[in-house]
């Protein structure tokens, strides 16, 4: 008789080749970056802190707009709240300036909570617009506290124990955990079952409600941890400079640089922020002579990416190439018997 014929045998697949040699690099980078304070310099460290900041600032509005479908203009609220709590924790209550930076975090998402009972009640350009008249809301009045130094800002006199070493190597360090971070939580989010629950928002809010997707709770999350990252970043910032003022904290050109990191890199991946944030310091140190032109050729860049390449610079590569260092879906292949 003939052999019976078996089915094919399928696999699931978690990870790429791409991913797993993209792993063991980004490991190695992160060692050297670690001990970069031992033989770097000031300006090199002071540099990748404000990398750092802009990628992790990007990675955060990324989970908002690109899988929440949250749309917001206003996140400097939360950068400019973290600097703040920064300062009140430090200077005002005498916490650890380095242990005060994830309290600020914190005070940021906690802040989140009743700013979201407002702005959930808007819906796509209505909610972008509430956001931003929140974060001036919350800028005029730090603006008014007279205690917080008011209009002028004020000098985090909490960081004068420290030697310059002590101080600009812990800040590098926390940036650097920070990034690490990041970049894991996000891709371990986006694999899980709340991953999955936020990629069916993005494809459609009315059929993932329909398949039992709470919309409300997974939005909600996803806006009090951008906040919590946003705060983080406010404070990290903040105590590389040493001093905050309203205008700079709660300045709109942070998500200004957010959404144009985001866009020429690719939004709704992991690897678009991190090649955006590449692409904008280049920029940045390519234009900068150019005066006030520089936003405007910008601007001039983000348009041009995005009708040439509406995915994004990596979504472009991804997609030709099908790289992915960062797989947060799972395939499932025909196993080859090997």
């Amino acid at each position: 008789m003939p052999a019976a014929s078996h089915p094919p045998a399928y696999r699931l697949e978690r990870s790429t080749a791409a991913s797993r040699i993209g792993g063991i690099l980004a490991a190695l980078l992160v060692l050297i970056l670690a001990a970069l304070p031992f033989f770097g310099s000031s300006a090199t460290m002071r540099t990748i802190v404000e990398f750092i900041s802009l990628l992790t600032l990007a990675q955060m509005w990324n989970l908002l707009a690109g899988y929440a479908g949250l749309v917001s203009i206003g996140q400097q609220a939360y950068i400019g709240l973290g600097g703040y709590a920064l300062f009140v924790f430090g200077n005002d209550l005498g916490i650890n300036p380095f242990l005060a930076v994830p309290l600020a975090g914190l005070a940021a998402a906690a802040l989140a909570l009743p700013t979201a009972a407002i702005v959930f009640r808007l819906h796509g350009a209505y909610f972008a617009v509430g956001t931003w008249v929140v974060a001036e809301v919350y800028r005029l009045i730090i603006a008014n506290m007279a205690w917080q130094g008011g209009g002028s800002g004020k000098t985090l006199t909490a960081i004068r124990g420290f030697s310059r070493w002590n101080r600009e190597s812990i800040t590098y360090w926390i940036a650097l955990a920070i990034a690490a971070g990041t970049v894991a939580l996000v891709y371990l989010l986006l694999r899980s079952r709340h991953g999955l629950a936020l990629t069916a928002i993005r494809d459609s809010e009315a059929a993932s409600a329909s398949l039992g997707v709470n919309v409300f709770r997974a939005k909600l999350m996803v806006y009090v941890l951008a906040a919590f990252g946003a705060g983080l970043i406010g404070a990290l910032v903040y105590l590389n400079l040493l001093r905050i003022s309203p205008d700079a904290a709660f300045g709109v050109n942070w998500t200004a640089f957010m959404i144009f990191i985001v866009v020429i890199g690719g939004i709704g991946t992991i690897e678009g922020p991190i090649v955006g944030t590449v692409i904008f310091f280049a920029l940045r140190e390519t234009l900068s002579d150019f005066g006030t032109w520089y936003l405007i050729l910008l601007g001039a860049v983000a348009v041009l990416t995005m009708l040439r390449a509406p995915a994004g610079i990596w979504g472009f590569v991804a997609r030709r190439y099908d790289l992915r260092f960062f797989p947060v879906q799972r395939r499932v292949r025909l196993h080859d018997g090997d």
